[in-house]
């Protein structure tokens, strides 16, 4: 098995020693992308919130700061990674604020209409059938409510395409990852039902935040 493919799978479902280091290291990676990403959404402070693939936990923390007054759920498959977000936000979840569960993002263990927001960092390569997944998503979002679907490398990312075309060639080779184009992103979000679709993109560093709302009229 090669490093990459090692990597790969770490990324996808950390587990065991290498995956709580994975956990800890996806939280100061995806840390600066985040910030960026959350400054193109609109956060109310009395937000319910769903962070999908919340590895680490980092990003649920920067989502409870926002949600003031809310409370947000992180859920991941990865038993090590929930443990990590846990410990991140020990003191949030000791004060009912936060929340984080074990789960697959093609079954999400809530209730229809429980979210005002999901996200999704760096997380969607991975998902077992993205229209599908995005449509489960969509259930759990009250009328009104976005998904942000945030990525740090995409087909067609400016100057940092050449190193998305070289992680894609690998990776198309072991079959192992799906990355799509900013583009592609959003034809994504509107295949699955969501209304009212928008793609922020970074240039310098080949960020992308894929925006998309669910009808109010159900």
């Amino acid at each position: 098995m090669s490093v990459l493919t090692q990597v790969l799978e770490q990324a996808g479902k950390p587990t065991g020693r290498r995956g709580r280091f994975m956990a800890r290291f996806m939280n100061a990676a995806h840390s600066r992308m985040t910030n960026w990403a959350l400054g193109q959404v609109s956060v109310d402070e009395e937000y319910t919130v769903l962070d999908i693939g919340c590895g680490g936990g980092r990003t649920v923390a920067k989502l409870a700061r926002k949600a003031a007054k809310g409370k947000v759920f992180g859920i991941d498959l990865s038993e090590e990674s929930v443990a990590t977000s846990r410990k991140t936000n020990g003191r949030l979840i000791g004060l009912n604020r936060v929340e984080v569960v074990q789960g697959a993002v093609s079954k999400l263990p809530f209730t229809d209409s429980s979210f005002d927001l999901a996200t999704a960092v760096e997380t969607y390569y991975f998902w077992p059938d993205l229209i599908a997944d995005m449509r489960e998503i969509l259930r759990v979002l009250r009328p009104g409510g976005q998904l942000a679907v945030i990525a740090e490398a995409y087909k067609g990312g400016g100057s940092h395409d050449e190193r998305f075309q070289q992680l894609l060639r690998v990776t198309k080779q072991e079959g192992k990852i799906n990355y799509l184009s900013a583009e592609g992103l959003a034809e994504a979000l509107s295949n699955a039902g969501f209304a009212k679709v928008q793609v922020h993109k970074e240039g310098k560093r080949g960020w992308v935040c894929a925006l998309g709302s669910k009808s109010r009229q159900t």
